[in-house]
């Protein structure tokens, strides 16, 4: 499936470009004020994709991280906080495994997403909230391609294709 999206300024282009489309019998779906929100089309949020990511990874990451830490403390043998005694060493050595594990599941399960953002569906998402209307086509290749050629009429900010990867 090929999904073709065309950012318009205004409402009434919007509606042009969408009756434009409607005429070559080409189905498509407005987003915006008044028409469907990113939420009810199903454009991902990355900061919830990542958050979900991150806890996820933390589920597994966080246990592993403390018995890890508890182990290289055992086997090492160090006495780092000699205020802790022998067990409170392993026990902090635990706590600090656990600690990286949540670093851990930050990073690599996509944390960093909340700070730096990612992946095309937020660059929509700012359009939206800054009053753009968003129109997406889904369809074969041959009716995206006609679709751009109708939608290029309408003088779009921005028309992008993308091809769904399985």
């Amino acid at each position: 499936m090929n999904y073709l999206v065309a950012v318009l300024s205004d409402r009434i282009q919007a509606e042009a470009a969408y009756l434009g489309l409607e005429k070559e019998g080409i189905n498509s779906s407005i987003l915006g004020r008044g028409y469907k929100t990113a939420d009810e089309f199903g454009l991902i949020d990355p900061k919830e994709e990542a958050k979900k990511q991150a806890r996820l990874m933390a589920f597994w990451l966080v246990p592993f991280g403390f018995f890890a830490g508890a182990t290289f403390s055992l086997i090492t043998g160090l006495d780092t906080f000699a205020w802790a005694g022998e067990i409170g060493n392993h026990v902090i050595g635990g706590l600090l495994g656990a600690g990286s594990g949540a670093m851990g599941s930050v990073f690599v399960g996509g944390g960093v997403g909340l700070v730096a953002g990612g992946g095309d569906a937020l660059p929509y998402r700012n359009r939206l909230d800054a009053g753009k209307y968003i129109i997406v086509v889904q369809g074969s290749e041959t009716l995206t391609r006609q679709a751009t050629r109708i939608l290029r009429q309408f003088d779009p900010e921005n028309i992008q294709g993308y091809a769904e990867t399985n």
